[in-house]
């Protein structure tokens, strides 16, 4: 029995050493920067440099009595049109968290106050977080060499350690 779990912990530390799998930790967008969720700013240059991923925030802070921030479709989106929204994430406080937790784009605007039509609307593609890039090697000789290390050395080890426990 001992020896099965030995082997299970064997290949499952092999594995974790030869591929370490980390993504990108997620972000929270202040939109508009300093500027904020009000009219006359240009939503879609703010985007257009940034990479919105799964599970990332988007943070709207804005005069409560007059904005608010809800999400609809695209035609309603281009046409300023805030009546039947698919998401209303005004909370009241004027500072409001939209969790970006689907794939998929989103398109939000301000309903009230006339926000919309003064510029206070932003789409966002949201999308898997890529994969952390792995550090460069040294030299080419480390990258041929880590296959091997990084698969046998826990693997050695860990037989090492079934055959001193097989001793008792």
């Amino acid at each position: 029995m001992a020896r099965i779990a030995l082997m299970a912990a064997a290949v499952v530390l092999a594995f974790l050493t030869v591929a370490p799998v980390m993504e990108v930790a997620a972000k929270k967008w202040t939109v508009g920067d300093n500027k904020f969720w009000n009219p006359n700013v240009n939503y879609t240059i703010w985007a257009q440099d940034k990479h919105f991923y799964l599970d990332d925030w988007l943070y709207f802070v804005y005069e409560r009595n007059q904005y608010n921030v809800i999400e609809v479709n695209e035609t309603n989106y281009v046409s300023c049109n805030a009546e039947n929204p698919i998401a209303n994430w005004s909370r009241g406080a004027g500072r409001d968290l939209v969790h970006l937790n689907v794939t998929k784009r989103y398109y939000l605007i301000s309903g009230s106050g006339g926000g919309c039509f003064g510029g206070m609307k932003l789409s966002v593609l949201v999308e898997k977080a890529p994969l952390a890039p792995a550090e460069a090697p040294a030299n080419n000789s480390a990258t041929r060499a880590f296959p091997v290390y990084g698969f046998f050395i826990p693997v050695a080890v860990l037989a090492a350690i079934g055959t001193i426990l097989n001793f008792f």
